[in-house]
């Protein structure tokens, strides 16, 4: 009895100090690390498809993946990611919905050692951000304002022709580098009267959509309209986002654009989402850049499995994403436009989009 109790006794021992070391990871189902994924919002299909991508991708090398929408809401996705860094987060994933709102968050995770990469939308004035997995978005905007020099022909002096300019949202990194690059090539033609802006809104901050909102756009569209196109036609309008694109398409459309031989303009899009590739399908929506977020949330996988393992990731640019605390190491993929002409190949033939998807 005597021996009984004595080896009773020292197995509460062990066990008493080993609660804490199986509280912290000592059992095979707390090793499994913790990513937490931060996405701006569901009002948008790309997003969407960004986070379910990475979570399947994530999941299937064995991490644990919280995934959290924040629905556009800073405050929110604030509130996201400090509840991801409590649980136990090693790594978080952040598309951030503005880029400059998370240096205090980001602080709480650099102090507990919570590794960060910036997807799709550069975190700025944080110097915790380890790595960046995105597109090359300044090659986004030379699509879309290519497809409008080479479908008016501008290059061989055709024109003038009457351009609209939209831009993204001004708390978004990427809507500055999409219009930069997109006037970059529509500028000369600016310059030398080829292309005239009627409204004679050119400059970034007067052209943004703050949470690249459909409906201000569309409501910017009708405004425009109303004020400047009341005896002239809109030959094209840069629009560097789908969700955009429908609301200009529908401002159009309002008053009589794409009916009774009255042509709708040029309009570009980003995203290749549903309603914009159906859009196009009918004749609408000229274009769209294909950016294949499937490739983008490996890319971000295979970071994460870096960084979490203390060694360098693959990265292709180390010049361009300056966040205000430095350059951020990235990787850039490769954006593909889209239009009437190669749609079949790009989406359908790479198994992105079934013709069923697109309502065929």
């Amino acid at each position: 009895m005597k021996r009984f109790t004595t080896v009773l006794v020292l197995a509460l021992v062990v066990m008493a100090f080993a609660a804490p070391l199986f509280a912290n990871g000592g059992t095979e189902s707390s090793d499994q690390k913790i990513v937490g994924i931060a996405m701006p919002t569901q009002s948008s299909q790309r997003w969407i498809q960004d986070g379910n991508y990475m979570k399947k991708e994530l999941e299937s090398r064995g991490y644990k993946v919280d995934l959290q929408y924040a629905e556009d809401n800073i405050d929110a996705q604030v509130a996201q990611i400090e509840n991801m860094i409590v649980k136990g987060a090693d790594a978080l994933v952040i598309a951030a919905i503005d880029g400059a709102a998370l240096f205090n968050v980001l602080e709480t995770a650099a102090e507990n050692d919570v590794k960060i990469i910036s997807y799709d939308r550069l975190i700025i004035n944080s110097p915790h951000v380890s790595y960046y997995a995105t597109f090359d978005n300044f090659g986004v905007g030379v699509l879309q304002g290519g497809y409008i020099v080479d479908t008016l022909d501008l290059a061989s002096g055709a024109g003038p022709f009457n351009v609209e300019l939209f831009a993204g949202s001004p708390d978004d990194t990427n809507a500055g580098y999409f219009f930069n690059g997109a006037m970059s090539t529509l500028q000369k033609y600016i310059d030398n009267g080829m292309v005239v802006v009627q409204s004679g809104q050119t400059d970034f901050d007067k052209v943004a959509t703050l949470r690249w909102d459909g409906a201000v756009a569309q409501q910017r569209m009708d405004n425009i309209l109303a004020a400047f196109y009341t005896d002239k036609k809109v030959d094209a309008v840069l629009s560097p986002y789908d969700g955009l694109s429908i609301g200009i398409l529908s401002a159009l459309k309002s008053v009589g654009y794409g009916s009774n031989g009255k042509a709708l303009p040029i309009v570009t899009g980003q995203d290749a989402e549903i309603a914009s590739m159906k859009s196009i399908l009918a004749g609408e929506q000229a274009s769209t850049v294909f950016k294949d977020t499937r490739v983008l949330a490996k890319r971000a996988s295979d970071m994460v499995d870096a960084v979490l393992q203390g060694v360098e990731p693959e990265i292709n640019d180390t010049t361009t994403y300056d966040n205000g605390t430095g350059i951020i190491p990235s990787f850039l993929e490769i954006p593909v436009a889209v239009d009437i002409n190669n749609w079949e190949e790009t989406l359908i033939d790479s198994g992105y989009y079934t013709k069923a998807d697109l309502g065929m």
